[in-house]
């Protein structure tokens, strides 16, 4: 063999060997570094049982926030729900309010809301994934505020008793270490809209929990009338059960089956210390 024939040869054999390393390295990137929401271990698992499953028959555009994540509905110009986990250290957290109201980043400019529709309206800007449960970091402060994240509320319901429930969650994040919360709006088939863009106003709003204690889980339920009125917690109570009836979300499905089933059908005051 001559010697141009060796170096051809010698070539191959070095293309050869760089196309088997540059294959085993994607694989190994797309082992250990999932894109796009793929989850690839029980730990993403965990990360993500607050979320629900996919909604059929509405609109739904899944927007990962860093201290929440919101199903959002163009059609409403609000959320089908928001989710996110509460931990006793992001309760401590210190960052001051942000208010100030944007349009979401991630939502096409025609398809948002906007602070003029909400403005003379009579209803407020109420957050689902409320500013005081963002005080630990500056970015998750300021998402709270857009508008992916607001409903048209009634006044006395968002500085009322809305308002005594996230401070409870707060309360109970602080004792339990953690909590789950999926909270969001109930909207009938032909609601009425306010401003030009039209965003839905509910007819109610919703927030289920759940949390582990000692291996076992517990979850709850409760939906307050889009109206004034403040009576104690435990008369707006109700299973996960009977919410998923009423929204038509299925909430938890990240839990095996025969602990979904549990959780979901009872209440139990006595694991979540709410003020009744």
């Amino acid at each position: 063999m001559n010697n141009s024939s060796k170096s051809i040869k010698v070539n191959l054999i070095l293309i050869a060997i760089g196309f088997v390393i540059t294959v085993c390295l994607a694989a190994l990137q797309t082992i250990n570094c999932p894109e796009n929401g793929t989850e690839n271990s029980s730990t993403d698992k965990v990360e993500k049982i607050e979320i629900p499953a996919k909604i059929t028959g509405k609109q739904e555009q899944i927007i990962r926030h860093i201290g929440y994540t919101v199903s959002y509905n163009s059609d409403w110009k609000i959320p089908n729900w928001v989710a996110y986990e509460l931990t006793k250290e992001e309760v401590e957290g210190t960052i001051p309010r942000f208010d100030a109201f944007l349009p979401d980043p991630e939502v096409p400019y025609e398809k948002s809301a906007t602070t003029y529709d909400y403005s003379n309206s009579g209803w407020d800007r109420g957050h689902m994934a409320p500013a005081g449960d963002m005080k630990w970091s500056e970015q998750a402060m300021k998402e709270s505020f857009y508008l992916s994240n607001i409903c048209p509320q009634n006044k006395n319901l968002n500085g009322g008793i809305w308002k005594n429930l996230e401070e409870q969650v707060r309360e109970l994040a602080a004792q339990k270490g953690k909590i789950y919360v999926i909270c969001g709006p109930i909207v009938s088939r032909l609601p009425k809209t306010i401003g030009s863009n039209k965003v839905a106003v509910p007819d109610a709003f919703f927030k289920t929990l759940l949390q582990n204690d000692n291996e076992n889980w517990y979850a709850i339920a409760f939906m307050f009338a889009n109206e004034s009125g403040r009576k104690p917690l435990s008369t707006y109570a109700m299973s996960v059960e009977d919410m998923q009836i009423i929204t038509d979300i299925d909430f938890f499905p990240a839990l095996t089956d025969s602990i979904e089933e549990k959780v979901e059908s009872q209440v139990d005051f006595t694991k979540w210390n709410i003020n009744r």
